[in-house]
């Protein structure tokens, strides 16, 4: 799971009014709690890893081209729930990702290189289209589409929705742009320019290769290592895990939430 692209959106669509012990804000978390509950429901996973991004360190990305991501501003209020919310999915007995230089996605791309290797399937839980690029036979992106509504999205559905194969995806990026990594792509190249050059030269390497954008060769090169998730991003345990949803009761009891502790109580006895 992406935690930071699902607590982002949980901020920003629930009640500023719901607080925690303390009078914190609280409605990250439990939009977060919602949703990892219902996927949890759901999908019944063996393992579950929630990766995040580490705000106050840049990484190689931001040395390497610093206006990505440029501009993003986040509320204190976010930013503290951010903070306790790792402390939320230890106590579920699940797994977190997290370490200075790396981002939510270079995480779920080792932990899927990880999990195809030992033969399993995954279960990448993301709203950042850019995981796209590790939708395969063995792992398939669930993309939250409308409020409590994800769409399924294997090869099958890159290539519907992009005109490209996942192993694309960076190329396709670093020629189309991305405006909410302040990527700029290739000068008067959108969506469908980038498709059809990768449906005609096979990747980006190759288009250069054949002369095309001679002054951006170097840009472009850039716009594709940014784009390209870190499937060698450190990685903890993901040993099989049995839930204890109890102690996360007892944690959502002492942050006085009482509801979702009260549902974390049944899951624990259904």
């Amino acid at each position: 799971i992406d935690g930071d692209s699902f607590a982002h959106p949980s901020y920003h669509a629930l009640p500023k009014t719901i607080l925690r012990r303390g009078g914190k804000p609280a409605g990250a978390i439990l939009g977060f709690a919602n949703m990892l509950l219902r996927l949890y429901r759901e999908e019944q996973p063996r393992a579950v890893l929630v990766a995040w991004d580490t705000l106050e360190i840049p990484t190689y990305r931001h040395e390497k081209f610093p206006a990505y991501q440029s501009g993003r501003e986040f509320d204190d209020a976010l930013l503290e729930q951010l903070h306790v919310l790792p402390e939320f999915i230890a106590a579920c007995g699940f797994q977190n990702a997290k370490a200075p230089g790396f981002e939510a996605d270079d995480f779920l791309a080792a932990a899927a290189a990880a999990e195809e290797r030992r033969g399993g399937t995954v279960l990448i839980a993301s709203g950042d289209r850019d995981t796209f690029q590790l939708a395969s036979d063995r792992t398939t992106i669930v993309y939250p589409v409308r409020a409590g509504e994800m769409a399924r999205v294997d090869p099958a559905e890159v290539r519907a929705r992009y005109g490209v194969e996942p192993a694309q995806v960076p190329d396709f990026i670093a020629l189309r742009g991305d405006p909410s990594d302040k990527l700029p792509g290739a000068a008067g190249v959108g969506a469908t320019g980038a498709a059809t050059l990768l449906q005609k030269y096979g990747s980006l390497e190759a288009a250069l290769a054949a002369g095309r954008f001679p002054a951006q060769a170097e840009s472009l090169r850039l716009y594709r290592s940014i784009a390209t998730m870190n499937r060698k991003a450190p990685l903890p345990s993901l040993r099989s895990q049995k839930p204890t949803w109890i102690k996360a009761a007892a944690l959502a009891r002492k942050w006085e939430l009482n509801q979702l502790a009260k549902r974390l109580e049944e899951l624990a006895t259904s």
